[in-house]
């Protein structure tokens, strides 16, 4: 029987987090918090790239699956579109770099930005850089699934529970994209080049987040984040290790590559199955 990939319509209530929702880890916090920054405005572009390659697309089983992924998407986007409310609320203005992330997916990665190559040919370049960022969100889903550190931590529960519902989705639906790329490109030269820039890329922008979260932070009087803080939370557990996002990318591009063999649908289906949020919605096995 072929699993069927919907979205689960959650919703979280952020009022009683705290900026540091780590407790005495407020760098790693905003380590993580980066995601809020990026994710909204980039499954966004998800979801309208994929409205132009679905014609593209001949297998009935695979429409099937990229229309649950985009509903999953659409829904992720909010999640974290409302995580930004809350920094808002709490004396922490994410707009300065969300604009130039709005810039980055809209015009940089636009459907015009590129008028001296083919429309198609930008098109399946897009593609290729969706299922290079799904092969990471795919290892770093798996990851929080199993990160009891932020639990010995006494990480916030509710900030826990998105994490882990979007880890859980972006493991369940690991395949969708790799599979339309093979589907419309495959590409061993694409797949390469786009893992290699989507991943220096995601480096950056972590980098810049981190670091503009820290200082448009209110609460926080520390200095400036630096690798060696990423690092050391690794060691205690908190941030996925290094070494574990360095080796995805020469595991992507080998020829043999396939998201099947990362992570596990079971486990997060057991997840999705026990959510706070997703129980609350109705979605409980």
């Amino acid at each position: 029987m072929t699993h069927q990939i919907k979205p689960r319509r959650v919703s979280f209530d952020w009022e009683p987090t705290p900026l540091a929702w780590i407790p005495g880890e407020p760098v790693t916090s905003h380590i993580i918090d980066v995601l809020h920054l990026l994710l909204p405005a980039g499954e966004r572009w998800f979801v309208h790239v994929y409205k132009q390659a679905m014609p593209l697309i001949e297998d009935e089983q695979l429409k099937a699956d990229v229309k649950g992924f985009m509903g999953q998407e659409a829904v992720h986007s909010r999640a974290h579109a409302a995580v930004l409310d809350h920094l808002r609320d709490n004396g922490l203005n994410p707009d300065p770099f969300t604009r130039r992330i709005d810039w980055l997916f809209n015009k940089l990665l636009g459907d015009d930005s590129m008028r001296l190559i083919p429309r198609k040919r930008w098109l399946l370049e897009r593609v290729a850089i969706i299922a290079a960022i799904e092969h990471y969100t795919a290892v770093l889903g798996a990851w929080i699934l199993d990160s009891p550190a932020l639990d010995a931590a006494k990480a916030d529960a509710t900030m826990l529970d998105l994490l882990r519902w979007h880890g859980a989705e972006e493991v369940e639906h690991r395949s969708v994209a790799f599979d339309v790329f093979r589907e419309v490109s495959n590409s061993w030269f694409a797949r390469l080049r786009t893992m290699v820039v989507s991943a220096a890329a995601m480096a950056y922008l972590w980098r810049r987040g981190m670091r503009y979260l820290c200082g448009a932070d209110p609460t926080y009087t520390g200095p400036m984040p630096k690798f060696a803080d990423f690092r050391r939370a690794a060691k205690k557990g908190l941030l996925p290790m290094p070494s574990l996002l360095v080796f995805a990318i020469p595991r992507y591009c080998k020829a043999s590559y396939h998201p099947s063999q990362e992570a596990d649908t079971a486990v997060a289906l057991e997840y999705l199955a026990r959510s706070p949020a997703a129980v609350a919605a109705g979605y409980a096995a």
